[in-house]
């Protein structure tokens, strides 16, 4: 079985959201980067699925030069090879703009099962993996929680609103975007690290990307509360905060 991989590369989640002076993008120059969640329990997903049916799992990932090390990070995780589809507007592109230069990289390999991560941990879109189902012509599941080989075909688990799921057949190929936190994640060992030294990462070029969306304003979250700190003694605190309660926060009546 011939399993493909989208992983996106994301801005680590610790990192304090700084915008570029044309308030359009991130200052990305100073930001630091890591695996998107999300992909990395696909990444997860299709290893298993390699080691309990044999094949190949291919990482492939979107962006600039800086997306090697998400790819360089799966490989030592146990892909098998990777794609790097190699612009830099596909840095900060739309769902349907990655989704088409991920299909022109991915349709050459003919693949029998494509994962991604159910979203990017960034824009949230939540819609490339549908798209790229679309683009490349195959049935797809979303929010996907297990798969099970059948034959020539999957056993898909999907979760739905309100504790409910739902089990669907599938014929292959087929894509699926995976949810977070169907797996526990394995992590790359200094042996990985090292075979991935040697493995191959094929950088492909994309069509030229036509945007249909751009972003006209970025703002960071701003700070609106602030933290109040009552002195005095017990009492006189009590009846400070009992005061701000009511009078100012108005969160207690009188």
């Amino acid at each position: 079985m011939k399993i493909i991989v989208c992983i996106k590369q994301v801005v680590t989640r610790d990192w304090q959201v700084r915008p570029d002076e044309a308030r359009t993008w991130i200052r990305d120059a100073e930001a630091e980067f890591e695996m998107n969640e999300p992909d990395a329990y696909a990444l997860e997903a299709a290893l298993r699925l390699r080691e309990a049916h044999g094949g190949e799992v291919i990482a492939v990932s979107a962006g600039p030069s800086r997306v090697a090390q998400v790819l360089r990070e799966a490989l030592a995780r146990g892909a098998d090879r990777a794609l790097h589809v190699e612009d830099d507007a596909l840095a900060r592109a739309d769902a349907s703009v990655v989704a088409e230069a991920l299909a022109a990289a991915i349709g050459t390999e003919a693949p029998d099962l494509v994962l991604t991560g159910l979203q990017s941990d960034d824009m949230g879109f939540g819609q490339t993996g549908v798209i790229l189902a679309e683009r490349l012509g195959v049935p797809h599941a979303t929010i996907v929680m297990e798969v099970q080989v059948q034959g020539a075909g999957l056993r898909v688990k999907r979760e739905l609103e309100g504790g409910w799921f739902q089990w669907l057949e599938m014929p292959l190929p087929a894509l699926l975007t995976i949810q977070s936190g169907i797996n526990q994640l394995r992590y790359a060992t200094l042996k990985g690290i090292m075979a991935a030294k040697k493995k191959e990462i094929r950088v492909v070029t994309p069509p030229a990307p036509q945007a249909s969306q751009r972003v006209v304003d970025l703002r960071a979250p701003e700070k609106q509360k602030q933290t109040r700190m009552i002195a005095g003694s017990p009492a006189e605190a009590a009846r400070e905060l009992v005061r701000a309660l009511r009078e100012d926060a108005r969160v207690v009546s009188q």
